[in-house]
């Protein structure tokens, strides 16, 4: 079996006496030095920690402060050309001309809504977009009107969009588009109701439209190539309309009358 092994015993003072733990010995000169030394790393480095994050939030502010300064103070993002997209009927010039975009001012201060309102201002022109195209440009997306028929207006032929304005002049007649004849008392009001008449005819019957008589907004005439009269009324119900139209034509007649499409008529 293994020995035991017993601690040693405390040796004393003398021989009755208890005993007494030994001193621990003192730190010495040169372990007190290196803790001061690890002492003044760590602090160090505690330091330097500080600075770096200081340094760091310093860089960060200096950029941003410069490039708001280069963005929206100086000339070099400034505007120096303006693109127009989108027209036809308009030329670039003349929307360049209504939006009176400033030149050589900062492209990020350039009020975009102000200049949309001056192209929207324009008859033509249904809507318009109006975006900064960096670095130094300035984009103008125009939607213009389309004609859905034409109206002899102070001696001029003029186009007529959906919603009943006038907004472009022809040299000549189109003949692809329906003519509109009105009095001199007729509205703008009575025509855009013409123009809603014109938009609900079916394709089969609009390709025969001669002309519409525009007398007011509930005396609203078609006539038909071959001779017959529509007599419509208001725009209200012309979907309706329109389609008890297509089934009164199946019988051949002079006049159709589809002013209270529940109750239509025709007269041959």
């Amino acid at each position: 079996m293994p020995k035991l092994l017993t601690p040693p015993r405390l040796r004393s003072r003398s021989s009755g006496g208890p005993a007494e733990p030994t001193q621990p010995a003192e730190p010495s000169a040169d372990a007190a030095a290196r803790t001061r030394r690890r002492f003044q790393r760590r602090q160090r480095a505690r330091r330097w920690v500080v600075l770096r994050r200081v340094l760091a939030v310093l860089a960060v502010v200096g950029l941003v402060a410069a490039g708001v300064w280069l963005v929206f103070f100086s000339s070099v993002f400034a505007v120096q050309q303006v693109e127009v997209r989108g027209t036809e009927v308009l030329s670039a010039a003349e929307v360049e001309d209504a939006a009176e975009v400033p030149l050589d001012v900062p492209l990020a201060t350039s009020d975009l809504a102000a200049v949309q309102a001056r192209v929207e201002e324009l008859a033509p022109v249904e809507s318009a977009e109006v975006s900064r195209a960096w670095p130094d440009g300035v984009r103008i997306e125009v939607t213009e009107r389309h004609a859905v028929a034409v109206v002899e207006w102070e001696g001029a032929w003029r186009g007529l969009d959906p919603a009943g304005v006038l907004f472009r002049t022809y040299p000549e007649r189109p003949t692809a588009l329906p003519r509109l004849t009105i009095r001199a008392q007729t509205t703008s009001d009575a025509l855009a109701e013409a123009a809603k008449v014109v938009v609900a005819l079916p394709p089969e019957i609009a390709k025969r439209v001669d002309h519409l008589d525009v007398g007011s907004i509930d005396a609203i005439s078609v006539y038909l190539s071959g001779g017959a009269v529509v007599n419509w009324g208001s725009a209200d119900e012309s979907g309706h309309k329109a389609e008890v139209l297509r089934l009164l034509m199946k019988q051949p007649a002079r006049v159709y009358d589809v002013t209270a499409p529940g109750r239509p008529t025709l007269s041959r």
